[in-house]
C-alpha cells in the first residue's frame, strides 16, 4: 500500500502527569538536548514521534532538538520545515550522541555502541521486540531505555500503546475497505449497504483499544459488525465501548464456523484467554474475504503522519515535565507510570519479561531507585 498521510481532525492531549504550571524555565546552559532518528531503510516501519510544530513547542521552552537528515520524509515533512522551528539537522552519528535519542523502533546493536555512555533511549515496541545483543549492548553503554508504548499516564492509562492501536484499528478498516474495491483487487464492493442490499460482514476476534476502534470505524462505514471472544465481561465491555449495534457472541465452535463462512473482513486481535484461530476455518472463508491478524500487521504504517500528530501531542507535555524537573533520572524517580516503561536503568536490565526471554538477568528498579534517593 502506497504511504499516506491523513490529517488529524480532532486529537486530544492528555498528560502524564499534571505540570507544574509555575515552574521557572531552564537556563539554555542546562538544557537537555534530544535528538531524533530516522527509520532503518530495510524495514517498513514509516511511523515518527515528532511534528516540526511538536518540536518547535519543545525548543521553545528551552530544550536542544536535533534530527537526523532526511528522517521526516516518512510522515511528508523535509527537513526545513523541521529547521523552521528550531531543530538542528544532522548526521546520523551526530544524532546518536545527544543526551536523549528517540526512535520509533529499539535501536539496533551498531547503532547502540554508537551512543553517548551513560545517555537515554526513548522508542516504543510496536513494530517488535528488543533482541538479546541489543538488551547487551545497552547493559555495557549504560544506557537508560525507555519503552513508551510500556508507559502510564498519571491517571493510569496507557496512553502511548492506546494511541498507537487505536489508529492500527481504523486504519485496519480503511485497509479492508480498499481491498474489498474493485482497484484494491476485490469484487468491487462496499462495506456499507445502499437501498436494497446487506452491508458487508465484519468479523472481529478479541478485545482491546485497536478492536473495539476497528469495530467503530465498521459500523461508522455502515458495516455489520460482530466482536467474538472468550470472556463474555469483555464482551459487555464492547457493547458499552461501541454500542448496542454491534454483535458480540462468545466462542464456540459451531457459532464461529458459522461467522468466518459468511465474513466479508475478519480481524484478529488478542482475546482474554488464550486462543488460537483454526487453521480449518481458512477453508471455509469466502475466496474474497479480507483477512488481517494485528500480532502480525500494523495499519497505522499507512498513516505515520496521524501517528506523529498524535504521539507529539502526549510527548510535548512528557518532555515539558520532563524539563521540570531537569532530567529524565528525575522523572522516573517520581513518576510510577514512567517507571512501568522503564527497560534498562544504569547498566542494568529492570524487565522482567525481556529478561525471561533473553535469560539475562534483571534488577528490581524499585530498590535501585530507593538507593539512588
Amino acid at each position: 500500500m502506497n504511504k499516506e498521510a491523513i490529517q488529524s481532525e480532532t486529537t486530544t492531549t492528555i498528560e502524564l502527569e499534571p505540570l507544574l504550571m509555575h515552574a521557572n524555565m531552564l537556563n539554555s546552559g542546562d538544557s537537555i538536548d534530544i535528538a531524533m532518528l530516522a527509520n532503518y531503510q530495510d524495514t517498513d516501519e514509516t511511523r515518527m514521534l515528532l511534528t516540526p510544530e511538536a518540536c518547535g513547542l519543545l525548543t521553545s521552552s528551552g530544550l536542544k532538538v536535533a534530527m537526523e537528515e532526511g528522517a521526516g520524509v516518512d510522515i511528508s515533512f523535509s527537513d526545513d520545515a523541521y529547521a523552521e522551528y528550531g531543530v538542528k539537522i544532522v548526521s546520523r552519528e551526530e544524532a546518536l550522541g545527544a543526551s536523549m535519542v528517540l526512535s520509533f523502533s529499539p535501536l539496533r546493536t551498531a547503532d547502540i555502541m554508537l551512543m553517548k555512555p551513560g545517555s537515554s533511549l526513548l522508542c516504543t515496541m510496536a513494530s517488535g521486540v528488543i533482541d538479546k545483543d541489543s538488551i547487551k549492548a545497552l547493559l555495557d553503554m549504560d544506557i537508560t531505555m525507555g519503552c513508551l508504548d510500556n508507559m502510564y499516564s498519571h491517571n493510569d492509562t496507557p496512553i502511548f500503546a492506546d494511541i498507537i492501536d487505536e489508529i492500527d484499528g481504523r486504519a485496519a478498516i480503511m485497509y479492508a475497505q480498499e481491498n474489498l474495491s474493485y482497484l484494491g483487487g476485490g469484487k468491487g464492493v462496499l462495506l456499507a449497504s445502499v437501498a436494497g442490499i446487506n452491508p458487508c460482514e465484519v468479523l472481529i476476534i478479541g478485545d482491546g483499544t485497536d478492536v473495539y476502534s476497528a469495530a467503530k470505524a465498521a459500523l461508522n462505514m455502515g458495516a455489520q459488525v460482530t466482536v467474538v471472544n472468550n470472556d463474555v465481561s469483555m464482551l459487555a465491555v464492547a457493547r458499552e465501548i461501541c454500542g448496542p449495534q454491534i454483535q458480540t457472541i462468545m466462542i464456540h465452535p459451531r457459532v464461529l464456523y458459522n461467522k468466518v463462512k459468511t465474513a466479508d473482513v475478519i480481524l484478529l486481535g488478542t482475546t482474554t484467554r488464550q486462543f488460537e484461530f483454526p487453521k480449518n476455518l481458512s477453508a471455509v472463508m469466502k475466496d474474497s474475504a479480507y483477512v488481517l491478524d494485528f500480532k502480525e500487521s500494523h495499519p497505522s504504517v499507512s498513516v505515520p503522519r496521524t501517528v506523529a500528530m498524535a504521539l507529539s501531542n502526549v510527548l510535548v507535555n512528557f518532555f515539558d515535565e520532563m524539563r521540570l524537573k531537569e532530567s529524565f533520572d528525575s522523572m522516573i524517580s517520581t513518576n510510577e507510570g514512567v517507571q512501568q516503561g522503564i527497560v534498562t536503568y544504569h547498566g542494568k536490565l529492570v524487565d522482567k519479561l525481556i529478561g525471561s526471554y533473553t535469560g539475562l538477568p534483571s534488577a528490581d528498579l524499585s530498590v535501585m531507585l530507593a538507593a539512588r534517593n
